[in-house]
């Protein structure tokens, strides 16, 4: 009889665990919703997917992260990154000046390459110098301010939305906005663009690109979310605290150029193998600070030796307040941590308060800046025939639950 009891006991978790289970999927979800329109006429959609704790904002504007609502250790929930209410906000004079790139989709080349220029099969391709004296993120009119065609999806496990965009040869070249010296080529190839966006029930934000071309190019594609795990607008990152798994960086130049060399982080404010909180070091006498206002640098990922493909722990971001944590795992060699340097109070963002210095920070996974310039890091050629294909997850806990393996 007792037996029988423990039988039964044992079936009735097992119902309520499968029940659990079916509701958590039953909570994914994906609603469409207007979010205005560019000046010449064409609609700007948003696409929220969520699993009932957390939600993600897409916008086909750029492919951008426009929010992330998520709970903190107590369950209250707020939007954690950086943007805007509306479409005028991503729009506006001010932010086309700056252009944080709050959110964005970036291409076609992610980061800077020196004074606009690479070789690629003996041939020099010239592009925007929209960072003087080089071009970052794909120049003036990057992929951060094309329009994307959405196909929403959902699967017993995930709802996402698909964004597709084809970048014609001799993008990147903007005549309408010259830069000095002028481009002359723009991107060589016509380049078709997947990126997909998915959310799970384990609050994996998972980010899959893929890409072809008709000739040989560089390409370099990441996404560009401000983190805030305090909440959106509420002051500086600076108490966050940060772990990065590289044991050595690339050093700038004055320009945010690499120099070419991997230079090991112990010893330096760069040293994020264990954690420490951003404004810990960031306001020290050292040369790197120094030349990017805070941290605006890449770091190589630790990876086992011939393992190019496989998602691999990279950072890991926490709010002691909040209790909130990030963690990125992707197959990428590199990862850009930005520390919200150049914010300046211009902008004001979703919750209408202001953003200042500090108040964000973004980690974008990458292969190195200006790789087409040097032979010694992974290459950033794609050629026809070849298939781009990256990955990069983003899996969002609190501290009484941090992560849960990979993949």
């Amino acid at each position: 009889m007792r037996a029988l009891r423990c039988l039964l006991l044992v079936c009735v978790l097992l119902g309520v665990v499968a029940a659990s289970a079916v509701a958590k999927d039953h909570d994914l979800s994906i609603q469409k919703s207007a979010f205005g329109t560019l000046a010449d006429g064409t609609a700007v959609d948003r696409y929220t997917l969520s699993n009932g704790r957390m939600s993600v904002a897409i916008l086909t504007y750029g492919g951008i992260v426009q929010r992330v609502d998520l709970p903190d250790r107590h369950g209250r929930t707020t939007n954690v990154t950086l943007g805007f209410k509306d479409l005028a906000g991503y729009t506006s004079p001010a932010y086309i000046k700056s252009n944080p790139y709050f959110g964005a989709l970036i291409g076609r080349y992610g980061n800077r390459i020196a004074k606009g220029r690479f070789t690629l099969d003996g041939t020099e391709y010239s592009v925007d110098i929209n960072n003087t004296p080089n071009t970052l993120h794909g120049g003036f009119e990057g992929f951060d301010r094309k329009i994307w065609d959405a196909t929403p999806f959902k699967t017993p496990k995930a709802v996402g939305v698909r964004l597709t965009y084809n970048s014609p040869a001799g993008e990147g070249c903007t005549l309408a906005r010259p830069s000095v010296p002028p481009c002359t080529t723009g991107y060589p190839g016509n380049v078709a663009v997947t990126a997909t966006y998915s959310l799970d029930n384990r609050n994996d934000l998972r980010i899959d690109y893929l890409a072809t071309t008709d000739k040989p190019t560089v390409l370099n594609l990441t996404n560009h979310a401000y983190w805030n795990l305090a909440g959106e607008g509420s002051g500086t990152i600076y108490d966050h605290q940060l772990q990065l798994n590289a044991d050595r960086y690339t050093p700038v130049d004055s320009t945010l150029i690499p120099t070419g060399t991997l230079d090991p982080v112990a010893g330096t404010p760069m040293d994020f193998r264990g954690f420490h909180s951003i404004g810990e070091r960031i306001r020290g006498n050292f040369q790197q600070l120094v030349f990017g206002r805070g941290y605006d640098h890449n770091w190589v990922l630790n990876r086992r030796p011939g393992d190019t493909t496989s998602l691999t722990e990279a950072a890991v971001l926490k709010d002691p307040a909040s209790g909130r944590v990030l963690t990125y795992y992707t197959d990428q060699p590199g990862i850009q941590f930005y520390s919200g340097n150049f914010l300046d109070g211009t902008l004001y963002g979703t919750s209408g308060r202001q953003y200042r210095q500090g108040d964000g920070l973004a980690l974008e996974t990458q292969h190195y800046p200006d790789s087409p310039n040097h032979a010694n890091f992974p290459s950033t050629v794609v050629r026809p025939g070849q298939t781009y294909k990256t990955t990069t997850v983003l899996n969002f806990s609190t501290d009484r639950g941090h992560g849960h393996g990979r993949h």
